[in-house]
């Protein structure tokens, strides 16, 4: 957890010095596409010292002066398969997008679709020796939080602090300057294999690039996605993408669960393929120009002519109607909603305040998705599209880019996190001291 510690922090520096140069890059690595935009920084005020402990410390004006996107290559279930495709398809999109904007970038925020995420809430509590809650203070009772035991191999992603308590007075973004003689601390912590996380760190690397920061795609889609009303009341964001289905839950503008299911939109395509016996670039047009999972008395009637992928136009020819397609759709696209559905209950979703629903993401534009949606996850379903930003081209405002929208608000306005805090020194070699002696007092 030290050296997890060391290095967040390594790159919130890094991040923080390409923001006063004024360029940083946002690179969306996902299994269907990979897009690049280059933001430009020309605010003032950023990384103010007066902005307090917030979900909107730090903000930044800037817009977007170049962007790209080309199709993903070596990426599988959000994961990198293939180190030197990936590389190749970074390095191109890179290129063209430093082509847009005129400038050359040397730090880009990444984000991470893959790894299997698991999320965890911890609780801290500390004794305030002034009487008043000091930055110091703030610092302790994230130290103090009992961390668990991720498992092998697992690494921390995000570690956001989601609620302050000062003696019984809760629900504080927050507590410094308040007065009081305990401060607790409720803090979601979400994990990720530390081997993907890795991969994608020296994926990067090898493009000459230097990461200044990386985060959920869940999390950076829900940003977009969600608006302010929702991520205060609380909201869950589907994400329905070409490798894997991610979910996050939001209240009081933090995230407090993300989960991933293994199936997207690729999947569908596949299925296409093998059902109708065409290959998968027919397949993925078929899903995108004639897809759907309602069908109609008149799709029966309606006649998509395929074939001729061999050279013999006449002698491959042949055709399929819609309701064809969208009988091999739904059975995959109603397996996806009820793994969405479990992954709610799990999380204790039907217990919060507001049961809006925001379905994003490339597979959110399939026709009928939110009527077959609304039957299954619950009635309060939309469509979400990514907030519009200062520059953003036309062809990035639909829901296929919510997470690349969604990791330039996270690089302006950013969340406080665990790392941002100067921990105590005594934090780490005290903590299984600290533990065994809270079991002691707990048993005896």
């Amino acid at each position: 957890m030290a050296e997890l510690y060391q290095m967040q922090r390594a790159m919130r520096n890094i991040r923080r010095a390409a923001l006063q140069r004024g360029v940083i890059g946002i690179l969306d690595i996902g299994t269907s596409k990979i897009a690049c935009m280059v933001l430009k920084f020309d605010g003032t005020g950023t990384f103010r010292e007066t902005d307090g402990v917030g979900p909107m410390a730090g903000q930044a004006n800037f817009r977007v002066i170049g962007s790209a996107s080309t199709r993903s290559r070596g990426m599988r279930h959000g994961e990198i398969e293939t180190m030197a495709e990936t590389e190749r398809a970074i390095r191109t999109v890179v290129a063209a997008a430093q082509k847009v904007a005129g400038v050359r970038i040397d730090h880009v925020i990444a984000c991470l679709a893959g790894g299997r995420p698991a999320s965890y809430g911890l609780a801290g509590e500390i004794v305030l020796q002034s009487g008043k809650v000091a930055e110091h203070d703030v610092a302790s009772v994230l130290a103090a939080c009992d961390v668990p035991d991720f498992g092998r191999g697992r690494e921390v992603l995000h570690a956001q602090p989601v609620n302050f308590a000062v003696d019984n007075r809760s629900g504080l973004a927050d507590p410094r300057d308040h007065a009081g003689n305990r401060l607790a601390c409720d803090m979601h912590v979400l994990t990720v294999e530390g081997d993907v996380l890795g991969n994608v760190v020296q994926c990067i690397r090898r493009c000459d690039l230097e990461l200044a920061g990386i985060a959920s795609a869940s999390y950076a889609s829900a940003r977009a996605s969600l608006v302010e009303d929702e991520q205060e009341l609380g909201a869950a964001c589907v994400d329905l993408g070409g490798g894997g289905t991610s979910v996050s839950i939001f209240i009081r503008k933090h995230m407090i669960f993300s989960d991933n299911v293994r199936i997207g939109g690729n999947l569908v395509t596949q299925d296409i393929a093998q059902g109708l016996r065409v290959p998968l670039p027919v397949a993925e047009r078929l899903k995108t120009l004639n897809g759907g999972v309602e069908a109609t008395g008149r799709d029966d009637r309606d006649m998509i002519e395929v074939g001729g992928e061999t050279g013999d136009w006449e002698a491959d020819r042949r055709t399929v109607s819609r309701a064809d397609i969208i009988g091999v759709m739904r059975p995959r696209i109603e397996e996806i909603l009820e793994n969405v559905r479990q992954m709610l209950d799990a999380a204790g979703f039907d217990y919060m305040p507001s049961q809006q629903i925001v379905l994003t993401g490339g597979g959110s534009q399939i026709p009928g998705l939110d009527g077959l949606a609304a039957r299954i996850l619950g009635p309060n379903i939309r469509c979400g599209r990514p907030l519009r930003i200062d520059g953003l081209a036309h062809q990035f405002t639909n829901p296929g880019f919510s997470s690349a929208v969604g990791l330039a608000l996270f690089a302006a306005h950013p969340q406080d996190e665990w790392w941002d805090f100067e921990m105590p020194a005594e934090a780490y070699p005290a903590r299984s001291l600290r533990r065994a002696y809270r079991w002691f007092r707990n048993n005896w």
